[in-house]
């Protein structure tokens, strides 16, 4: 067995595959300082794009047809908590051959980014609070801690997964397991989503792939309301009534006789 040093990690090569003994200090110096760095980005990201924010106008049948889909989905989850006259009466109104939810609603068409102004002033704050601090922070990353192996995940994989976990590190008898420190920053990027919505809750604009989603849909396209109300009205259709509170009385009934009894046997046994 020979053992050679390499100044960031030692390897010990024997026939079966290389051993890694990390240095405590790439905890102290790499592991930890990635996870700050890309936490205190994210947060920064969230304030900045609010600050550059415009304010976006709002059609009133837009907010009309939101409160009445929640409405009704209201209906649908908590429909066993009234009687089922007041259930049926309500789905009625919603499903009924002249329902609210019957409306034939046109999708509208998306708006130009080519002719707003202002919607091609969003998508250039996108790009600017997203993409480049993603750019420069992983270009500098990899440029400072390159050649590092932080961490190593529990459980065994396959060689596919050397090129996704171990950049900038190229060891063909290195355990796939190992995470280089590029990985390493990448990772940290697209799973820090729980930490973003403990600090700042779940609608943040610090969450790299939930921005990198929106970016993703076209620009400008508002909800198609027609697909919305035809899924809204299918659900609230086979949703069937059965009242929660139906036997409620011969259950409290029940329950003051036990408890009574249960006082009276307390009383004869002292």
């Amino acid at each position: 067995v020979s053992t050679q040093s390499t100044g960031h990690y030692y390897i010990t090569n024997n026939l079966r595959m290389a051993e890694l003994l990390l240095d405590p200090n790439i905890r102290l110096y790499v592991f930890i300082p990635i996870v700050l760095i890309c936490l205190f980005v994210g947060l920064i990201r969230h304030y900045v794009t609010i600050l550059l924010e415009s304010d976006k106008k709002t059609e009133l049948s837009q907010v009309a047809d939101t409160h009445l889909l929640r409405r009704a989905r209201l209906l649908r989850e908590n429909g066993n908590h009234i009687p089922r006259d007041a259930f049926m009466m309500r789905r009625h109104y919603f499903n009924g051959p002249n329902g609210v939810l019957k409306v034939e609603k046109t999708s509208p068409a998306a708006a130009n980014p080519m002719t707003d102004p202002s919607m091609m002033a969003d998508m250039m704050k996108g790009n600017l609070t997203n993409m480049i601090p993603m750019v420069v922070i992983g270009g500098w990353i990899n440029w400072t801690f390159s050649g590092f192996v932080t961490t190593k995940v529990p459980f065994a994989l396959t060689l596919r997964f050397k090129d996704m976990l171990q950049r900038g590190v190229q060891l063909t008898t290195l355990d796939a397991s190992w995470v280089s420190s590029a990985s390493w920053y990448f990772i940290n990027v697209f799973g820090l989503r729980s930490i973003y919505s403990l600090f700042l809750g779940p609608d943040n604009e610090a969450d790299q792939s939930m921005m990198m989603a929106t970016q993703m849909t076209a620009p400008g396209a508002p909800p198609d309301m027609k697909k919305a109300y035809k899924e809204e009205w299918e659900a609230l259709e086979v949703r069937n009534h059965r009242w929660a509170l139906e036997n409620i009385t011969d259950h409290i009934l029940y329950k003051n006789n036990s408890v009574d009894s249960s006082y009276q046997i307390a009383q004869k046994a002292l």
